[in-house]
């Protein structure tokens, strides 16, 4: 087991999610490098790798447990989805920047979540669901963004 595992092992769902946001900003700034080196491949990659993490946060939220908050942060996904994606089309590092603002923004309010200990037991700590738990497979699916009647955009895997 190395760090990255052990550290995760005792994690909180919040501090899982906590993470998953590190991972976002580290991802969005090797995009950022690689604008800077004009290395196309691996802006590509990264921005790719950030998306899966938003893809991956989108389809955990369960609006209908979590009201009002979770469909907040299912626009708030879809719109850094969006940004990502034009950052990454205009190779812009001030885009990227402002993408690394706002999900920077939304990790200081899970900081305040993940001191209420109420929360922290409120939340899951296994982030995946019950058929992933079953089908290691079912990881690796490809997660598509569909467009529902009112404009907003939602993943499914």
């Amino acid at each position: 087991m190395n760090y990255q595992e052990q550290a995760l092992a005792g994690a909180t769902g919040v501090d899982l999610i906590l993470a998953l946001y590190d991972g976002e900003v580290r991802f969005l700034y090797r995009a950022i490098r690689a604008v800077e080196e004009g290395d196309v491949v691996e802006r590509r990659f990264a921005v790719k790798r950030a998306l899966d993490i938003l893809m991956y946060l989108q389809a955990r939220l369960r609006p209908d447990i979590g009201g009002a908050p979770a469909i907040a942060l299912a626009d708030f996904y879809a719109a850094m989805f969006k940004m990502t994606l034009e950052a990454s089309a205009r190779a812009s590092k001030e885009e990227f920047l402002k993408v690394i603002a706002c999900v920077r923004n939304v990790r200081e309010a899970w900081v305040v979540v993940a001191q209420d200990p109420t929360a922290n037991r409120a939340l899951p700590r296994e982030l995946r669901t019950a058929q992933e738990r079953r089908s290691p497979a079912s990881l690796v699916q490809r997660k598509t963004p569909a467009v529902s009647s009112s404009g907003r955009v939602a993943w499914s895997a």
